[in-house]
């Protein structure tokens, strides 16, 4: 269901990422760069109701459409205690869906088109890095890598996790495109004149930091 979804939305013109477990779901959530939130109950290593408990824990505002077979009363109170802002029964009609997805994005108002870390900002409309009067365009594989470790910031992600958000599930890419990636963007950072630093911690992957108090 979550491919069948993914290709309704993308012919409507939406971008979208499907995961297939609740853990996995959690850690894409985290990266606060969705608008929307598609969320069954019933998940494998965690169910619907454990993530979106996390994610509003965690100060996660991301709208969250929940799905579920469930239709009893208590069940949908379950699941709007735990942070879905609406509930949607299967099996339900495609038109509803998107229906309450153009409902819920309505709902987000103006977005947020740049990220900052120290003295550097990245544009999500451009793909240009810049600080101060310095910038550069980033290609998309950059641009990609670059957003995720801005929104990670002080926090590992590591390799694996960037392949697959990066380059997808199915791609023949390997560790050492991830590598490749980053050392762009170090020598991008360096010629902007950023004070960001991406460091490399053997295990856990990669962070950013400052060379000054951030």
């Amino acid at each position: 269901m979550a491919d069948s979804l993914k290709l309704m939305l993308k012919s409507k013109g939406y971008e979208t990422d499907a995961v297939y477990d609740g853990e996995t779901g959690e850690e894409y959530a985290m990266l606060n760069v969705y608008d929307l939130i598609i969320l069954d109950v019933m998940l494998p290593r965690k169910d619907g109701c454990q993530v979106a408990r996390a994610l509003r824990k965690r100060k996660n505002t991301v709208p969250i459409l929940m799905l579920t077979a469930k239709s009893d009363i208590e069940d949908k109170v379950q699941g709007l205690n735990s942070g879905a802002d609406y509930y949607l029964t299967k099996p339900f009609d495609a038109r509803e869906l998107l229906a309450c997805v153009n409902s819920l994005l309505r709902r987000q108002g103006t977005q947020v088109n740049e990220l900052v870390f120290g003295n550097t900002r990245l544009d999500l409309e451009t793909a240009v890095l810049s600080c101060g009067d310095n910038d550069i365009r980033l290609s998309a594989r950059e641009f990609d890598v670059m957003r995720i470790l801005m929104v990670s910031g002080e926090k590992h992600i590591s390799k694996e996790s960037l392949l697959t958000k990066v380059w997808g599930y199915d791609s023949n890419a390997v560790e050492n495109h991830v590598e490749a990636y980053v050392s762009f963007l170090r020598k991008k950072l360096i010629n902007i004149g950023s004070n960001v630093r991406i460091e490399a911690v053997r295990r856990l992957g990669y962070h950013l930091e400052c060379d000054k108090l951030c």
